[in-house]
């Protein structure tokens, strides 16, 4: 069982190609505190998904929702293969006191790709925090690709948001992670507050992957060169596949890695354990994503079988 070793220098770029990774016991969710705890009255929503495939399509047989959150239709902009999934939010944002559950579940060769319309937001909390939790899993020969827009915390926000991937050996993930601290192009900064991610994957019942952050307003962390070195956004890219393997892997993370810099960000790109792994950082949502786009350009082809065609969505 593998768990990468990302402590104070969780979001470090450019990392050596030979990470290092250490054997360790899987802590549980609760090792970042308060997930349910301290939540006075808020939204509550909750999002089953449940895709199949049927001949050569991949269909959106279940659809099962309470509260504010709701799938409208699914979309096929790249033929039947790949069945797109736009997760709506009607209130537009996430406050104090929300719980927000999301769970997708793709039968045995199924290929979905979820995405969102647009930035979500994590409103200021006063008394409470708030909680998004994601559950993905995957059968034989199954694809999921967890691909939504940025996430923006404002000022004051206090926010728990995790992501569990569920795997057997012959299934692939693509998925991202795009955060903003603060608004900045209104002139709000993140001075108060706290965030707490998690990132876990789970293959044929083991832990593979597991990533686990707090980034609390203030904090060395955010300006050291060991951390954001002031930067307000940034990204985790991650691919799981059998098609990572020691070869394939190796080539996808070099040609993510001969992607060109814009100027002002920082990233490098990792193969650890099998699982593909990129980070990027800057001041801008734009460019960070951009980014993160070219990476899922580079490895769907292998990873998937299939172009990358960017769901309309994203240039609305």
């Amino acid at each position: 069982m593998y768990v990468a070793k990302f402590v104070a220098n969780m979001f470090a770029l450019n990392p050596p190609r030979n990470t290092q990774v250490i054997r360790s016991t899987p802590q549980p969710f609760a090792i970042l505190p308060c997930m349910n705890a301290s939540m006075k009255s808020g939204w509550e929503a909750d999002l089953q998904l449940g895709f199949v495939r049927e001949g050569n399509r991949s269909v959106l047989r279940d659809k099962r929702h309470r509260g504010p959150l709701v799938v409208q239709k699914a979309l096929y902009p790249e033929g039947d293969a790949v069945c797109h999934s736009i997760i709506v939010h009607p209130p537009g944002g996430i406050a104090g006191g929300d719980r927000i559950a999301i769970s997708a579940k793709l039968d045995a060769g199924a290929h979905a790709l979820i995405t969102t319309p647009g930035a979500t937001r994590w409103y200021r909390c006063e008394d409470s925090s708030a909680s998004q939790s994601v559950k993905l899993s995957a059968a034989p020969g199954a694809v999921i690709e967890w691909l939504p827009q940025e996430t923006i915390y404002f000022d004051r926000t206090r926010a728990r948001n995790a992501l569990t991937v569920e795997l057997v050996p012959d299934a692939s993930f693509i998925g991202w992670e795009i955060a903003c601290l603060g608004r900045q192009r209104a002139g709000e900064a993140f001075d108060h507050g706290d965030v707490r991610q998690v990132m876990r994957i789970n293959v044929a019942g083991r832990l593979r992957w597991c990533e686990q952050g707090w980034l609390r307003a203030g904090d060395a962390l955010l300006d050291s060169p060991l951390g954001l070195a002031g930067d307000h956004v940034f990204a985790t890219f991650v691919v799981r596949s059998p098609r990572c393997d020691e070869v394939q892997g190796v080539v996808l993370r070099d040609a993510c890695r001969e992607v060109p810099l814009p100027a002002g960000l920082q990233a490098g790109v990792s193969l650890i354990d099998g699982t593909l792994v990129g980070r990027v950082s800057g001041n801008s949502a734009e460019t960070v994503g951009a980014l993160c786009t070219e990476w899922w350009k580079i490895v769907r082809q292998p990873v998937c079988g299939l172009a990358a065609v960017p769901p309309r969505i994203w240039r609305t």
